[in-house]
C-alpha cells in the first residue's frame, strides 16, 4: 500500500502540472520531513528549476531566487546597504541636533538596508522555497560560503547585529554539472538526479503543457525527440525544447509531422548551427524511425 505522504505529495505535485515520478516524490517528501536541501542534478532542461517553482505553488508560499553565476559574491547573495539613500538622509539631516551615534543607528537600520535572496529567505514569516539555480556557475569560494549559511541558518550584519531565521526555508539547489561540487555540499544535501525522460513520460509531459495538441502528432514529436537525443549532438535539447516545439506546432493546427515541417522549425530544438546542420545530414534515417513523412507538401 502507497504511502499516504507519498501520495500527498505526489498530489501536490500533480495538481500544478508537474508530471512526477516515486524518485522525485520520495526525495521531495524526505527533503520536507529531514529539513534539508534538495540537491538536484541533470542535464539542461529536464525540469529541475521546475521542481522548486511548483513546490511555491503548492506551499502556497514565496519563491525566492538566487540565481548563480561565475563572480557571484557574498554581498550579492546576502545585502547591501543602499549608500545613494544613507548620503542622501544624511544631507537632509545636517544641522540637526541628533549625535553621531543616533545619526548611524538611522542610516543602519531596515529602511537602508537592501535585502538579497539568502537574507530575505531567513526573514519571511512563512517558510519560502529557497531556489539556489545553477550553483555550478559560481566559485568554489562562494560554495564554502553558502556551507556556512545552510548550517547555521543566521547572517551577521556588521552595523546592526546577528539575524536568525524566522522559519527555515524549503531549500532547492540546481546544477548541470559545468564542474564538481564539493563533498561538504553533497553530504549537507538530499540528491536527486532527473535524466531525460522516456517517451511515456515526455508524452504525458506534453499532453500536460499542451492540452490542445493533437494526439498523433504528440505522439510523433516525443518519438522524434527521443531518437534526437541518440545522436552525437553539443546541446542535447531537453524537455523545454519538447514543450516549445508542442505548443508551436499545436498553435498551426497541425496533426501530424511532416519533412517541411521538421525542416522549418528545428530552431525550436536546436540551437547550435552544427547541431542543426547534424540533425539535417540524420533526417532521413529519423523520419524513417519516427514514421514521418519525406514527402513534400
Amino acid at each position: 500500500m502507497k504511502n499516504q505522504e507519498l501520495s500527498d505529495v505526489q498530489k501536490m505535485l500533480s495538481d500544478q502540472g508537474y508530471v512526477t515520478d516515486e524518485k522525485i516524490v520520495m526525495s521531495i517528501l524526505l527533503a520536507m520531513k529531514l529539513g534539508k536541501p534538495l540537491l538536484v542534478e541533470g542535464p539542461t532542461g529536464v525540469g529541475k528549476t521546475e521542481i522548486a517553482k511548483v513546490m511555491a505553488l503548492a506551499f502556497n508560499t514565496q519563491l525566492i531566487r538566487l540565481q548563480c553565476y561565475e563572480g557571484l559574491d557574498a554581498t550579492h547573495a546576502l545585502y547591501e546597504w543602499n549608500y545613494q539613500k544613507q548620503l542622501l538622509h544624511l544631507k537632509l539631516e545636517e544641522g540637526g541636533d541628533k549625535s553621531v551615534e543616533e545619526k548611524e543607528n538611522t542610516i543602519f537600520g531596515d529602511r537602508f538596508l537592501m535585502k538579497r535572496p539568502l537574507l530575505q529567505a531567513i526573514t519571511q514569516d512563512k517558510a519560502p522555497v529557497l531556489l539556489i539555480d545553477e550553483v555550478d556557475r559560481a566559485d568554489e569560494e562562494f560554495e564554502s560560503f553558502l556551507l556556512e549559511v545552510l548550517s547555521d541558518w543566521q547572517i551577521t550584519i556588521p552595523e546592526s547585529g546577528t539575524i536568525k531565521a524566522k522559519q527555515i526555508p524549503h531549500v532547492v539547489v540546481t546544477s548541470n554539472r559545468m564542474r564538481e561540487l564539493s563533498d561538504a555540499l553533497r553530504r549537507r544535501c538530499l540528491y536527486l538526479w532527473i535524466d531525460y525522460p522516456d517517451f511515456d513520460k515526455e508524452l504525458s509531459i506534453v499532453k500536460s503543457k499542451a492540452p490542445d495538441i493533437d494526439q498523433k502528432l504528440a505522439i510523433q514529436i516525443c518519438k522524434f525527440m527521443q531518437e534526437v537525443r541518440r545522436l552525437r549532438l553539443e546541446k542535447v535539447p531537453g524537455v523545454a525544447e519538447t514543450i516549445d516545439w508542442a505548443l508551436a506546432l499545436a498553435s498551426l493546427h497541425l496533426t501530424h509531422l511532416d519533412k517541411n515541417v521538421v525542416e522549418d522549425t528545428m530552431g525550436l530544438i536546436l540551437k547550435d548551427w552544427q547541431d542543426i546542420r547534424h540533425l539535417q545530414d540524420s533526417l532521413s534515417e529519423l523520419f524513417e524511425k519516427v514514421g514521418v513523412s519525406q514527402k513534400i507538401a
